[in-house]
Protein backbone atom coordinates (compact mmCIF):
# COMPACT_ATOMS: atom_id res chain seq x y z
CA UNK A 1 0.00 0.00 0.00
CA UNK A 2 2.85 2.36 0.55
CA UNK A 3 4.43 2.42 -2.26
CA UNK A 4 1.27 2.10 -4.55
CA UNK A 5 0.32 5.35 -2.31
CA UNK A 6 4.26 7.31 -2.66
CA UNK A 7 4.76 6.68 -6.49
CA UNK A 8 0.87 7.84 -7.37
CA UNK A 9 1.24 10.83 -4.80
CA UNK A 10 4.15 12.02 -6.72
CA UNK A 11 3.65 10.93 -10.27
CA UNK A 12 -0.08 12.72 -9.76
CA UNK A 13 1.86 15.94 -7.78
CA UNK A 14 3.87 16.31 -11.42
CA UNK A 15 1.51 15.72 -13.80
CA UNK A 16 -1.19 17.75 -11.78
CA UNK A 17 1.05 20.68 -11.92
CA UNK A 18 1.74 20.40 -15.81
CA UNK A 19 -1.83 20.88 -16.66
CA UNK A 20 -2.23 23.21 -14.19
CA UNK A 21 0.51 25.52 -15.62
CA UNK A 22 -0.78 25.21 -19.15
CA UNK A 23 -3.85 26.30 -17.86
CA UNK A 24 -2.57 29.14 -15.48
CA UNK A 25 -0.51 30.29 -19.05
CA UNK A 26 -3.78 30.05 -21.14
CA UNK A 27 -5.60 32.28 -19.11
CA UNK A 28 -3.26 34.62 -18.44
CA UNK A 29 -3.19 35.13 -22.21
CA UNK A 30 -6.48 34.80 -22.44
CA UNK A 31 -6.91 31.78 -24.46
CA UNK A 32 -9.45 29.86 -22.22
CA UNK A 33 -11.01 28.67 -25.17
CA UNK A 34 -8.06 25.97 -25.34
CA UNK A 35 -9.01 24.47 -21.32
CA UNK A 36 -11.00 21.78 -24.00
CA UNK A 37 -7.96 20.65 -26.09
CA UNK A 38 -5.93 20.03 -23.02
CA UNK A 39 -8.41 17.83 -21.27
CA UNK A 40 -9.17 16.10 -24.11
CA UNK A 41 -5.07 15.22 -24.50
CA UNK A 42 -5.41 14.46 -20.79
CA UNK A 43 -8.36 12.10 -21.61
CA UNK A 44 -6.58 10.44 -24.16
CA UNK A 45 -3.66 9.51 -22.35
CA UNK A 46 -5.10 8.80 -19.17
CA UNK A 47 -7.69 5.78 -21.62
CA UNK A 48 -4.13 4.32 -23.39
CA UNK A 49 -1.99 4.07 -20.25
CA UNK A 50 -4.54 2.73 -17.71
CA UNK A 51 -5.47 0.26 -20.85
CA UNK A 52 -2.17 -0.51 -21.74
CA UNK A 53 -1.41 -1.26 -17.51
CA UNK A 54 -4.00 -3.76 -17.58
CA UNK A 55 -3.50 -5.47 -20.57
CA UNK A 56 -0.25 -5.81 -19.85
CA UNK A 57 -0.72 -6.85 -16.17
CA UNK A 58 -3.40 -9.80 -17.98
CA UNK A 59 -1.14 -10.59 -20.34
CA UNK A 60 1.77 -11.68 -18.26
CA UNK A 61 -0.73 -13.35 -15.43
CA UNK A 62 -1.64 -16.03 -18.13
CA UNK A 63 2.04 -17.11 -17.87
CA UNK A 64 1.34 -17.56 -14.27
CA UNK A 65 4.26 -19.78 -12.74
CA UNK A 66 6.37 -19.70 -16.16
CA UNK A 67 9.63 -18.52 -17.26
CA UNK A 68 7.85 -15.93 -19.24
CA UNK A 69 6.27 -14.48 -16.47
CA UNK A 70 9.84 -14.42 -14.63
CA UNK A 71 11.50 -12.96 -17.59
CA UNK A 72 8.90 -10.41 -18.31
CA UNK A 73 8.95 -9.35 -14.03
CA UNK A 74 12.62 -9.34 -14.41
CA UNK A 75 12.19 -6.42 -17.27
CA UNK A 76 10.02 -4.69 -15.58
CA UNK A 77 11.97 -4.40 -12.26
CA UNK A 78 14.72 -2.97 -14.40
CA UNK A 79 13.22 -0.69 -16.33
CA UNK A 80 11.25 0.64 -13.14
CA UNK A 81 14.19 1.44 -11.68
CA UNK A 82 16.17 2.96 -14.76
CA UNK A 83 12.89 5.33 -14.88
CA UNK A 84 12.98 6.16 -11.09
CA UNK A 85 16.49 7.05 -11.22
CA UNK A 86 16.26 9.15 -14.43
CA UNK A 87 12.93 10.78 -13.77
CA UNK A 88 14.46 11.94 -10.15
CA UNK A 89 17.83 13.00 -11.24
CA UNK A 90 15.48 14.76 -14.42
CA UNK A 91 13.43 16.51 -11.57
CA UNK A 92 16.25 17.82 -9.98
CA UNK A 93 18.07 19.78 -13.02
CA UNK A 94 14.93 20.84 -15.23
CA UNK A 95 12.58 21.68 -12.01
CA UNK A 96 13.70 25.45 -12.21
CA UNK A 97 12.96 25.37 -16.09
CA UNK A 98 9.80 23.42 -15.93
CA UNK A 99 7.22 26.65 -16.58
CA UNK A 100 8.89 28.59 -19.24
CA UNK A 101 9.84 25.39 -20.88
CA UNK A 102 6.34 24.76 -20.99
CA UNK A 103 5.10 28.31 -21.92
CA UNK A 104 7.45 27.94 -24.79
CA UNK A 105 5.50 25.10 -26.07
CA UNK A 106 2.70 26.47 -25.51
CA UNK A 107 3.39 29.23 -27.62
CA UNK A 108 4.65 27.21 -30.44
CA UNK A 109 1.67 24.96 -30.59
CA UNK A 110 -0.37 28.26 -30.48
CA UNK A 111 1.28 29.50 -33.08
CA UNK A 112 1.21 26.76 -35.31
CA UNK A 113 -3.25 27.05 -36.25
CA UNK A 114 -4.29 24.15 -34.92
CA UNK A 115 -6.56 23.02 -31.97
CA UNK A 116 -4.20 19.69 -31.73
CA UNK A 117 -0.98 21.21 -30.93
CA UNK A 118 -2.07 21.69 -27.29
CA UNK A 119 -3.90 18.62 -26.87
CA UNK A 120 -1.12 16.97 -27.69
CA UNK A 121 1.50 18.64 -25.75
CA UNK A 122 -1.53 17.78 -22.64
CA UNK A 123 -1.24 13.95 -23.85
CA UNK A 124 2.82 14.01 -23.79
CA UNK A 125 2.92 15.24 -20.42
CA UNK A 126 0.22 13.23 -18.73
CA UNK A 127 1.32 10.16 -21.19
CA UNK A 128 4.60 10.64 -19.79
CA UNK A 129 4.03 10.61 -16.41
CA UNK A 130 1.41 7.81 -16.48
CA UNK A 131 3.77 5.25 -18.69
CA UNK A 132 5.91 5.97 -16.11
CA UNK A 133 3.52 5.46 -13.16
CA UNK A 134 2.15 2.17 -14.73
CA UNK A 135 5.54 0.67 -15.00
CA UNK A 136 6.22 1.28 -11.91
CA UNK A 137 3.14 0.12 -10.51
CA UNK A 138 3.20 -3.35 -12.65
CA UNK A 139 7.10 -3.82 -10.98
CA UNK A 140 5.03 -2.91 -7.54
CA UNK A 141 2.62 -5.54 -7.58
CA UNK A 142 4.94 -8.14 -9.40
CA UNK A 143 7.34 -8.14 -6.47
CA UNK A 144 4.28 -8.04 -3.62
CA UNK A 145 2.22 -10.42 -4.63
CA UNK A 146 5.19 -13.09 -5.26
CA UNK A 147 5.16 -12.62 -1.43
CA UNK A 148 2.07 -11.92 -0.52
CA UNK A 149 -0.67 -13.21 -3.58
CA UNK A 150 -3.94 -12.79 -1.74
CA UNK A 151 -7.50 -10.51 -3.05
CA UNK A 152 -7.22 -8.78 0.44
CA UNK A 153 -3.14 -7.76 -0.43
CA UNK A 154 -4.19 -6.36 -3.79
CA UNK A 155 -6.87 -4.21 -2.44
CA UNK A 156 -4.44 -2.65 -0.60
CA UNK A 157 -1.71 -1.75 -3.10
CA UNK A 158 -5.65 -0.37 -4.90
CA UNK A 159 -6.45 1.84 -1.91
CA UNK A 160 -2.62 2.92 -1.68
CA UNK A 161 -2.70 4.32 -5.43
CA UNK A 162 -6.73 5.89 -4.52
CA UNK A 163 -4.99 7.56 -1.97
CA UNK A 164 -2.06 9.06 -3.28
CA UNK A 165 -4.10 9.89 -6.32
CA UNK A 166 -6.47 12.02 -4.27
CA UNK A 167 -4.06 13.68 -1.99
CA UNK A 168 -1.69 14.62 -5.09
CA UNK A 169 -4.60 16.28 -6.58
CA UNK A 170 -6.11 17.66 -3.37
CA UNK A 171 -2.73 19.51 -2.56
CA UNK A 172 -2.30 20.77 -6.66
CA UNK A 173 -5.83 22.21 -5.65
CA UNK A 174 -5.14 23.90 -3.23
CA UNK A 175 -1.73 25.33 -4.28
CA UNK A 176 -3.20 26.79 -7.51
CA UNK A 177 -6.35 28.28 -6.02
CA UNK A 178 -6.27 28.35 -2.66
CA UNK A 179 -3.29 29.70 -2.10
CA UNK A 180 -1.60 27.09 -0.24
CA UNK A 181 2.27 27.21 0.36
CA UNK A 182 4.46 24.03 -0.74
CA UNK A 183 8.20 23.56 -0.31
CA UNK A 184 8.41 21.92 -3.76
CA UNK A 185 12.39 21.38 -4.10
CA UNK A 186 12.43 19.78 -0.71
CA UNK A 187 9.09 17.91 -1.92
CA UNK A 188 11.28 16.58 -4.45
CA UNK A 189 14.33 15.76 -2.70
CA UNK A 190 12.07 13.69 0.07
CA UNK A 191 10.68 12.22 -2.33
CA UNK A 192 13.82 11.31 -4.72
CA UNK A 193 15.22 9.65 -1.99
CA UNK A 194 12.59 7.37 -1.12
CA UNK A 195 12.00 6.38 -4.67
CA UNK A 196 15.93 5.61 -5.07
CA UNK A 197 15.84 3.17 -1.96
CA UNK A 198 12.13 1.78 -3.82
CA UNK A 199 14.88 1.19 -7.09
CA UNK A 200 17.20 -0.46 -5.32
CA UNK A 201 14.58 -2.63 -3.95
CA UNK A 202 13.71 -3.46 -7.66
CA UNK A 203 17.13 -4.15 -8.87
CA UNK A 204 17.88 -6.62 -5.81
CA UNK A 205 14.00 -8.51 -7.40
CA UNK A 206 15.84 -8.61 -10.34
CA UNK A 207 19.30 -9.87 -9.27
CA UNK A 208 16.79 -12.59 -7.46
CA UNK A 209 15.05 -13.48 -10.77
CA UNK A 210 18.28 -13.58 -12.66
CA UNK A 211 20.10 -16.05 -9.92
CA UNK A 212 17.02 -18.16 -10.36
CA UNK A 213 17.02 -18.13 -13.61
CA UNK A 214 21.08 -19.20 -13.40
CA UNK A 215 22.12 -16.40 -15.65
CA UNK A 216 23.98 -14.51 -12.79
CA UNK A 217 25.86 -17.63 -11.05
CA UNK A 218 28.08 -15.21 -9.09
CA UNK A 219 27.60 -14.28 -5.33
CA UNK A 220 24.61 -16.59 -4.43
CA UNK A 221 25.84 -17.13 -1.10
CA UNK A 222 22.85 -16.38 1.19
CA UNK A 223 23.70 -13.72 3.82
CA UNK A 224 21.30 -14.54 6.09
CA UNK A 225 17.65 -16.64 6.66
CA UNK A 226 14.82 -14.60 8.71
CA UNK A 227 12.21 -16.45 7.56
CA UNK A 228 11.46 -17.55 11.60
CA UNK A 229 11.52 -14.27 12.42
CA UNK A 230 10.27 -12.07 9.59
CA UNK A 231 8.85 -14.08 6.59
CA UNK A 232 8.36 -12.04 3.33
CA UNK A 233 5.22 -13.32 3.26
CA UNK A 234 3.96 -11.76 6.47
CA UNK A 235 2.20 -7.89 6.64
CA UNK A 236 5.35 -7.17 8.59
CA UNK A 237 7.71 -8.54 5.43
CA UNK A 238 6.06 -7.45 3.07
CA UNK A 239 6.30 -3.51 4.02
CA UNK A 240 9.34 -4.07 4.51
CA UNK A 241 10.21 -5.89 1.52
CA UNK A 242 7.81 -2.91 -0.51
CA UNK A 243 9.56 -0.29 1.32
CA UNK A 244 13.48 -1.07 1.53
CA UNK A 245 13.68 -4.43 -0.64
CA UNK A 246 13.76 -6.54 2.23
CA UNK A 247 14.58 -10.31 1.54
CA UNK A 248 14.49 -13.47 4.16
CA UNK A 249 17.36 -14.82 2.42
CA UNK A 250 19.30 -12.64 0.61
CA UNK A 251 22.06 -13.44 -1.77
CA UNK A 252 25.52 -11.92 -1.94
CA UNK A 253 25.13 -10.04 -4.99
CA UNK A 254 21.69 -8.88 -3.96
CA UNK A 255 23.36 -7.15 -1.00
CA UNK A 256 25.91 -5.80 -3.03
CA UNK A 257 23.76 -4.44 -5.84
CA UNK A 258 21.10 -2.75 -3.05
CA UNK A 259 24.13 -1.31 -1.00
CA UNK A 260 25.85 -0.17 -3.69
CA UNK A 261 22.69 1.25 -5.84
CA UNK A 262 21.63 3.13 -2.73
CA UNK A 263 25.24 5.17 -1.90
CA UNK A 264 25.68 5.75 -5.17
CA UNK A 265 22.50 7.11 -5.67
CA UNK A 266 21.23 9.30 -2.94
CA UNK A 267 25.40 10.51 -2.69
CA UNK A 268 25.02 11.82 -6.36
CA UNK A 269 21.56 13.23 -5.72
CA UNK A 270 22.10 15.16 -2.64
CA UNK A 271 25.18 16.68 -4.51
CA UNK A 272 23.18 17.69 -7.36
CA UNK A 273 20.85 19.19 -4.82
CA UNK A 274 23.31 21.02 -3.00
CA UNK A 275 25.11 22.24 -6.19
CA UNK A 276 21.70 23.46 -7.48
CA UNK A 277 21.29 25.54 -4.03
CA UNK A 278 24.65 27.63 -5.04
CA UNK A 279 23.58 27.91 -8.00
CA UNK A 280 20.81 30.10 -7.04
CA UNK A 281 21.02 34.27 -7.47
CA UNK A 282 19.32 34.49 -4.03
CA UNK A 283 18.14 32.51 -1.60
CA UNK A 284 14.60 33.93 -1.24
CA UNK A 285 14.01 32.74 -4.67
CA UNK A 286 10.91 31.51 -6.26
CA UNK A 287 10.68 27.55 -6.14
CA UNK A 288 10.80 24.69 -8.29
CA UNK A 289 7.72 24.74 -11.01
CA UNK A 290 7.04 28.85 -10.23
CA UNK A 291 7.61 31.53 -11.92
CA UNK A 292 6.84 32.29 -15.52
CA UNK A 293 3.53 34.35 -14.10
CA UNK A 294 2.21 31.16 -12.87
CA UNK A 295 -0.51 31.81 -10.00
CA UNK A 296 0.98 30.22 -7.12
CA UNK A 297 2.62 30.54 -3.66
CA UNK A 298 5.82 27.94 -3.70
CA UNK A 299 8.53 28.17 -0.66
CA UNK A 300 11.67 28.21 -2.36
CA UNK A 301 14.15 28.48 0.71
CA UNK A 302 15.36 26.02 3.36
Amino acid sequence: MIPTFVIFFREGIEASMVIAILLSYLNRIGQRRHFRDVFVGVAFALVIVIGGGVAAFLLISHYDGSNVQTYFETATYLIAAAALTYMTFWMQSHARTMTKDLEHRSDLALSGGTRAGLGLLAFQAVGREGLETMVFTLAIVFASTKQAATPVHGNFLLLGAALGLVVSLAISFAIYRLGAKLNLRRFFQVLGIVLMVFAAGLLADAVENLQQLRWLPLGRQVLWNSSHQVAEGSNLGDVLHSLFGYAQRPTLLQGVVWLAYVTLSTTAFIKMGRRGRRAQPSRGGPGPLAGGGLPVRVEGAD
